[in-house]
């Protein structure tokens, strides 16, 4: 296959107007998946410290996923398919190899990459990524999830970002970062909590819950401009703001007609509607990814379990039954599943339902666990545990069998949720 520059980087380049450092989270990996590929990940050729920046990436990105075991490459170092001798590979283990080179010129990055099948001795993947010479991570990761794709069949997401609140003492700072936890970037830096952030379709925006004038208020903004405009300031609380998957209209909750019901409004605050009476509390909207039916959490029942109801109005179905509690509803992206906070015995589980079946599913081992949300693949969940005394973020395989704790260098993290695809 010819070599050919990727398209749609564009996303990549932006950069957001706002504080940046480097990576605020380690992570920990607990656990695999069932079956893992052997793959090698030759460092490129071409410019050393680069292709090292690049390697570390790649590696990490696989690493983390659980699904692949990395063997070791020292004293191999191939960069184009004609240096390769497939049986010295088949030998060590691997099969699959990538292998490419990197050049540095007017102040841009090329990589030309290839992943190669050892066992069948043919080459699966060629391609060039090409971005600025300060994205060199957005290679690696670009790279990464083309690995992860081609020998899994699923989208990769390390191209990704998530966003989560980070409080240290009374500062509140709204952080978005990489799927790895590197280029951490604040958003918003305050004195007063910062609750409930929720991406925008095209990863664009961020809308959140601030009390910064002294009671909740929820506010929509860019992530490129640093602009922000006020969504929702009724009386009472406003809160739990949520996208439709096609960006054209929006959930919210609100108590300005008493209880805390469900509303829907467009993204600029207009055209606000209500949507559920039941007077109990109605919350934590979620909209299937075909815009449909909602998922919330309400205490209609006597105890919070999660129901859903279509959008349009009709009558509302309650999902979850039998001990406990249930919160924070979000659907996976297939729309086949839902995951949620489960509360029993006074332990959080990260839950995952079946919505033909019915069928419920612990994620997790239970413990300080909420706020569940699907990375864009539906291979993933991002949720709040903690760990060390304090706040982290966590992720889980669908599956359950891969975990990674995820901790900050101080504070405590929270309100995690995992943006779209760029």
């Amino acid at each position: 296959m010819m070599l050919r520059v990727l398209q749609g980087m564009a996303g990549l380049l932006l950069l957001m107007q706002a504080s940046m450092a480097s990576a605020v989270l380690t992570i920990e990996i607990i656990g695999a998946g069932e079956h893992q590929i052997p793959v090698s990940i030759v460092p490129f050729g071409g410019d050393e410290k680069i292709a090292q920046s690049i390697n570390e990436v790649v590696t990490g990105d696989l690493q983390r996923s659980g699904l692949f075991r990395l063997v070791d490459p020292t004293g191999k170092s191939p960069h184009v398919p004609a240096e390769v001798n497939f049986p010295d590979w088949e030998v060590r283990g691997a099969e699959a190899l990538a292998i490419g080179t990197v050049a540095a010129q007017n102040g841009r990055i090329e990589a030309r990459f290839r992943l190669l099948d050892v066992v069948k001795q043919t080459e699966l993947i060629a391609q060039a990524v090409s971005a600025s010479e300060i994205q060199v991570r957005a290679i690696g990761h670009r790279i990464a999830d083309m690995i992860y794709e081609k020998l899994t069949g699923d989208k990769g997401v390390f191209s990704t970002r998530i966003a989560y609140v980070n409080r240290q003492e009374k500062k509140f700072s709204l952080i978005v970062a990489d799927s790895d936890g590197h280029n951490e970037q604040t958003v918003l830096a305050q004195n007063d909590p910062i609750m409930s952030p929720a991406w925008s379709p095209d990863g664009s925006q961020l809308a959140y819950v601030s009390f910064e004038t002294g009671h909740a208020v929820v506010y929509v903004q860019s992530l490129y401009s640093n602009q922000r405009r006020v969504l929702a300031n009724f009386r009472g609380s406003n809160s739990a703001p949520v996208w439709s998957s096609d960006g054209k209209q929006m959930a919210l909750v609100l108590t300005r007609d008493g209880s805390s019901q469900i509303y829907l409004a467009r993204p600029d605050g207009s055209d606000i509607r209500r949507i559920t009476f039941s007077g109990a509390i109605d919350t934590e909207p979620h909209f299937s990814p075909d815009g449909e039916y909602l998922l919330f959490t309400s205490d209609r029942g006597g105890s919070p379990q999660i129901y859903r109801m279509p959008v349009k109005g009709g009558p509302t179905e309650r999902l979850t039954f039998g001990d406990g509690s249930n919160f924070s509803p979000r659907h996976s992206p297939d729309g086949k599943n839902f995951v949620f906070a489960h509360l029993n015995n006074g332990r959080f589980y990260i839950a995952m339902q079946d919505l033909q079946t019915g069928q419920m599913t612990l994620l997790t081992e239970g413990g300080w666990e909420k706020k569940p949300s699907f990375a864009p693949n539906g291979k993933l969940i991002l949720f709040a545990s903690e760990g060390r005394g304090r706040g982290i973020l966590a992720t889980v395989s669908s599956d359950g069998r891969v975990k990674q704790h995820m901790f900050t260098q101080s504070g405590d993290a929270r309100e995690p949720v995992w943006g779209p695809y760029p």
